[in-house]
């Protein structure tokens, strides 16, 4: 039995590698990039701690060579889904009884062997399955998974150390139970890090979980489900279970036993998973959680006193790493006309050396976005900007999709800062400039508040301090992550907790123990030390 109180250390974040030429993290990458190639995998279903073969199977292909094959997965069908939510049941029990410390001690494990063991292998699953930059991957797939498994377990004990005032004749405490069914996490494609922070943080808390992963993703997902089953977690806890949403959520979210969903990805997705739970709350034994993160149409905004070098670079590195396809990334930008021309130039500039191609091809700053429904997506508003006379073209534009669904860096500028551009999430590497009259800051920061129905993240530009501090206030709720003097992408756990509110979701904050508390339902213990024995009070006489 557990006795006394256990202290978990504070962590340090997680040093990112650099991967420079000559380094030895560089070349052990570079085997594990070959190694992977030539061996495809094929990945099962994970269902109460067993490999389930569907036999119904799912080609995966890099999106930057879609001659080259990764293996394939098995999907889950109706047998499958069902199977998982008994395990989920099952496992419940003995789960939620587990002391806090040993749930702690498999995510510290689990980051261990992330941060050693498997940290090439998840980067190059990483990197091929999702096309993403070394650096891309590893401040993903390991610094910032690495993050969450060990930031969790220490907010988890500033959860644990809260608790009532206690008096002379009274003992009173907080018992913060795991919700009473199972947690469905859903997670995107574009983050491994999310992927495995989504059913994990749940889990933590003492919940079993049903994990849909990214159809787009699966080849790091499946090796972060196979690094927690080695970190000691036990079976049904977490359920791996690959398969089309549209046929596993009407099952999982009819489910009486649904307790609490975690989610990352579209706006649209989510309101439906809103609408399905709350057309019929009576189902479910309690009120489900809904925890979720979604879109964004991310801004920067530049003051007249800004910082050109600083501008210039956090648009090219706020739009086009992991070629936009960050919920966080910078999508619209607001610039005074006093600044207009230098900025242009030097985007033309930097952008023309901007290389995109292959991930085994360490000089490419950025690769392909990830299928082809996001590349006709992405290009349709491209064409959109080619031919209307309400945008310009600055740089980029082109794009082909014979090899790989590669997209040039494309930054347009707009004349009307309510456009379709200006407005709707493209998740992909194109930004769009509204140029404003200097004098017309107050009423850009209006516009660039009322311009989205989004509120994930922004950033403002400037020197002076009283722009700083307008901005700030002004665009209050625009943003539930806000910047200044920095690009509006790279939330960094334990620094930053990450989420949005308005059509950006929950804001439930990743990364803080405020997410964590999502996951448990309190309860309130009173014992009383010197009960009353008789009703009568003073004042009856």
């Amino acid at each position: 039995m557990l006795n006394g109180f256990v202290q978990i250390r504070k962590p340090d974040n997680e040093p990112v590698l650099s991967y420079e030429s000559g380094s030895k993290e560089r070349s052990e990458l570079q085997t594990c990039l070959k190694d992977m190639l030539a061996h495809p995998v094929e990945i099962p279903c994970l269902i109460g701690g067993k490999e389930v073969w569907t036999g119904n199977v799912e080609e995966m292909h890099p999106p930057h060579n879609h001659k080259s094959s990764l293996g394939k997965y098995h999907k889950a069908g109706l047998k499958e889904i069902t199977l998982a939510i008994k395990a989920a049941a099952k496992a419940h029990r003995e789960w939620s009884a587990l002391d806090w410390v040993s749930r702690a001690a498999i995510l510290l494990r689990a980051a261990e062997l992330l941060s050693g063991k498997y940290r090439m292998a998840a980067n190059a699953a990483t990197m091929l399955c999702m096309s993403k930059s070394c650096h891309q991957a590893e401040i993903d797939s390991a610094c910032e998974l690495i993050d969450f498994w060990r930031f969790n377990p220490y907010y988890m004990t500033r959860i644990f150390d809260e608790h009532p005032l206690s008096t002379r004749e009274t003992v009173n405490y907080m018992e913060h139970r795991p919700l009473e069914g199972f947690v469905f996490a859903i997670t995107p494609f574009n983050f491994a890090a999310i992927a495995g922070n989504l059913p994990t943080s749940p889990a933590l808390m003492g919940n079993t979980v049903v994990w849909k992963p990214a159809s787009s993703a699966m080849l790091p997902a499946y090796y972060i489900m196979k690094i927690l089953q080695e970190a000691g977690l036990p079976d049904g806890v977490i359920n791996f279970v690959p398969g089309a949403g549209s046929m596993m959520g009407p099952i999982v979210l009819n489910h009486s036993g649904l307790a609490g969903v975690h989610f990352t990805g579209s706006t649209a997705v989510f309101a439906d998973i809103w609408k399905v739970i709350g057309s019929d709350v009576t189902r479910y034994k309690n009120y489900p959680r809904i925890v979720g993160e979604t879109g964004g149409k991310d801004f920067v905004v530049a003051h007249s006193s800004a910082d050109m070098d600083a501008l210039s670079t956090a648009l090219i590195r706020g739009a086009f790493e992991y070629q936009g396809q960050k919920c966080s990334a910078a999508s619209r930008a607001y610039v005074p006309d006093s600044l207009w021309n230098g900025l242009k130039r030097r985007l033309q500039e930097e952008i023309s050396t901007i290389k995109v191609g292959d991930v085994c091809d360490f000089s490419n700053f950025m690769n392909a976005v990830i299928d082809r429904s996001s590349f006709n997506s992405i290009t349709d508003y491209i064409k959109i900007a080619q031919k209307s006379r309400e945008y310009k073209i600055i740089c980029g534009g082109t794009f082909d999709d014979s090899q790989g669904y590669f997209i040039q860096p494309t930054v347009v500028q707009s004349t009307a800062p309510q456009s379709k551009l200006m407005c709707e999430e493209i998740f992909g590497p194109v930004l769009t400039i509204y140029v404003y009259p200097e004098s017309k800051f107050d009423e850009v920061l209006n516009i660039c508040n009322e311009t989205s129905p989004y509120g994930l993240t922004g950033a403002i530009f400037a020197r002076e301090r009283y722009a700083i501090n307008k901005a700030r206030e002004r665009l209050r709720y625009a943003a539930g992550n806000f910047y200044i003097n920095d690009k509006p992408t790279g939330a960094v756990v334990g620094q930053q907790p990450f989420g949005g509110s308005r059509a950006s979701g929950t804001n439930d904050k990743a990364g803080s123990m405020l997410n964590l508390l999502r996951w448990v339902t309190p309860r309130v213990i009173k014992e009383n030390l010197a009960p009353p024995r008789n009703y009568r009070y003073p004042f009856l006489g």
